[in-house]
């Protein structure tokens, strides 16, 4: 089942990229960046004793469940989408 819900979810992000690429955007007015004043600022200091950590590798035994998992085919309802780009204006 899990397959599925990630096949769903890479089908509908495509959808979503599609839809979003196919827009028509015209630019009406041109804009531009607002005036800014930036004063530059301090860094405070700092004084950080971290934990020395020493790590490694070592060898033990543990329960673990034996897990047998089959697969079978079902049939499942997927989208099926249709995208109509809008027409470009010829002026």
């Amino acid at each position: 089942m899990t397959y599925y819900k990630k096949f769903f979810g890479l089908v509908l992000a495509a959808t979503c990229c599609v839809g979003l690429a196919g827009c028509d955007v015209d630019v009406e007015e041109e804009g531009k960046m607002p005036a800014v004043d930036v004063e530059p600022g301090e860094m405070p200091e700092v004084d950080v004793d971290g934990p020395e950590v020493d790590a490694s590798m070592e060898e033990k035994t543990v329960e673990v469940p034996d897990v047998d998992v089959g697969t079978e085919e079902a049939e499942v309802s997927v989208p099926d989408v249709d995208v109509d780009f809008p027409e470009d204006e010829q002026e």
